[in-house]
């Protein structure tokens, strides 16, 4: 029996001695600002969707996620719970600096798919009318739905993955979803989540951080469709606090504020919001919908100030542009800062790298049609049972060069 306790405490004392040590590894791979600037030419926003409350899957009240996005200095979020059809209006509004949109999340097939509508048109009042709505607009043309979002869920989440093609009218699908990471991050190695299980009272940012995989997949589908017609792509965390069965009972696990800190949306606005809602609310829908952001991982570091455009000799073109190449045409990409650790800025044209940049600012010029995209990598130096890794810190939704 003592033997047993002093093996017991020995494990107890290293437990917390080690959680003390990576208690100090900060996530971050560019400096910490208590503010931080936007671009030059851009205003950056964040704000995440694929959100559910105690209305359906989630574990709190609206008003408690609310406040949960504002303690993570969130600008925008949207709430997308589960086949709810009387999602109360008037949570769409300013919540002090916080825009917030009530969308929602539908049964499909084996899948899950986001409608939100700028006019607020009814998805309908079953969930059978709803699926004949989505029927309706999924498989109209491109762009043919003006003022309404139609994207798919975690494309490849095992059990609601998406079989066969994606149809026209989907605006697009998640390349980053949160649950859907850790769901195959339990796949490849039950032992390294449970290791982070443990670690995460410590290090909450490190222990999503080390089990964090890339969504190959998706990034594969996204250079597929790209090249066939426009498509966006989005990050949404399906943040509902119940990983813990009962959690809503005891404890919130991973919290919202902790969702929403790990990754974002960041739409790029060559005006800023001005509090006025419905002006605002707009411009944040209209970015969404042509795909005027990036998206990344907000754990490894505040992006806040990154900018990638084509420009020509007139006009400066934001990511999720259709434009028609042209004489001097160059992309220009810029990062907040350089980073403390090994990276690369990876430009991609119709899925394959063409060029690696080793520095924080460049300029490349374009010199032929084809669907480009970047791609920002960070290999940091994780503590020890971990080693190096190469993360990806950025996404962009592509730019389209057209003859």
């Amino acid at each position: 029996m003592m033997k047993s306790l002093v093996v017991l405490s020995f494990l107890l004392v290293t437990y917390f001695l080690y959680g003390f040590y990576i208690n100090q590894y900060d996530t971050a791979v560019i400096p910490r600002q208590l503010t931080t600037a936007h671009s030059s030419n851009f205003y950056d926003y964040k704000g995440v969707m694929n959100v559910h409350t105690d209305l359906s899957a989630g574990s709190a009240q609206p008003s408690f996620v609310i406040t949960s996005a504002k303690l993570a200095n969130l600008d925008f979020l949207m709430f997308t719970d589960l086949n709810l059809f009387n999602m109360p209006t008037s949570f769409e509004s300013y919540h002090g600096n916080l825009l917030v949109l009530s969308a929602g999340k539908y049964s499909y097939l084996d899948s899950r798919l986001m409608y939100y509508s700028l006019t607020q048109e009814s998805i309908g009042n079953t969930l059978g009318e709803a699926q004949v709505k989505l029927a309706d607009l999924i498989t109209q043309k491109t762009g043919a739905n003006k003022d309404s979002l139609t994207i798919l869920a975690h494309p490849y989440k095992a059990g609601y993955s998406w079989a066969g093609e994606i149809p026209t009218g989907l605006d697009g699908f998640e390349l980053l979803n949160l649950k859907s990471l850790s769901n195959r991050a339990w796949g490849e190695s039950k032992l390294s989540v449970i290791w982070s299980l443990l670690i995460y009272p410590f290090n909450p940012r490190l222990s999503f951080l080390r089990i964090f995989t890339e969504p190959t997949d998706e990034v594969a589908l996204l250079d597929k469709l790209s090249q066939q017609r426009k498509v966006v792509v989005y990050a949404g965390t399906e943040a509902s606090a119940r990983a813990i069965p009962l959690a809503n009972y005891f404890i919130r696990f991973p919290s919202y504020k902790r969702s929403f800190e790990i990754m974002s949306n960041h739409i790029l606005l060559k005006s800023e919001l001005t509090g006025s809602f419905n002006s605002d609310r707009t411009k944040i829908f209209n970015a969404l919908k042509q795909g005027n952001f990036y998206m990344a991982l907000d754990m490894l570091g505040d992006p806040k100030g990154f900018v990638a455009t084509l420009d020509d000799d007139t006009h400066s073109y934001l990511m999720g542009s259709e434009v028609k190449l042209s004489k001097n045409m160059a992309m220009k990409v810029k990062l907040p800062a350089k980073p403390k650790d090994f990276f690369e800025i990876i430009v991609y044209k119709n899925g394959q790298s063409v060029a690696r940049y080793n520095q924080p600012e460049f300029v490349m010029p374009i010199k032929e049609p084809g669907v480009y995209r970047v791609q920002v990598r960070v290999s940091p130096m994780l503590p020890i049972p971990d080693a190096k890794k190469w993360i990806s810190w950025i996404y962009t939704n592509p730019f389209y060069v057209r003859p």
